[in-house]
């Protein structure tokens, strides 16, 4: 595939996205999209940054310690992966799972990192203190959820 037929691909996939989000009901200016996308990106970046780093660990005979649990990891609740390797769609969260779990358990596990982590200048506290900060707002997660994976994950 082509550079521009995969730019074509990720805007079409972030449209989409957008135009969820503007059918969410907490969702009424660009920045409220803004926020939304950018706490998805984030999470997408810190899954593949963590496996990046767990690959060279293992390659030094070397253990990385991931800093998200298995339960809050991108690969277990937004993307899972089938035995063959793509996308289980069946496993992934989406509607009032994918809600749930962003809003009860997802979001208060990240801003718990401000007061578990070691310090102030520690990835940790940082995520904490974005988290903490922000505010999930999706009402419908069966349209956001199946556009965050295609968009995500393409």
């Amino acid at each position: 595939m082509n550079v521009e037929s995969r730019l074509g691909m990720f805007e079409q996939a972030f449209k989409n996205i957008d135009d969820d989000l503007r059918k969410e009901a907490g969702c009424t200016t660009e920045l409220d999209y803004i926020e939304q996308t950018s706490w998805l990106l984030f999470l997408k970046y810190l899954d593949g940054l963590e496996l990046d780093k767990a690959a060279v660990a293992t390659l030094h005979g070397k253990k990385y310690d991931f800093i998200l649990d298995k339960p809050h990891r991108w690969e277990r609740w937004a993307a899972p992966k089938g035995k063959d390797g793509k996308l289980d769609h069946n496993a992934a969260k989406t509607g009032d799972d994918l809600r749930d779990f962003v809003a009860q358990k997802l979001f208060p596990y990240l801003a718990g990192f401000k007061t578990r982590a070691t310090g102030p200048n520690t990835i940790e506290y940082k995520i904490g203190e974005i988290f903490s900060e922000l505010k999930p707002k999706i009402a419908d997660g069966y349209n956001s959820g199946r556009h965050w994976a295609q968009a995500l994950n393409a």
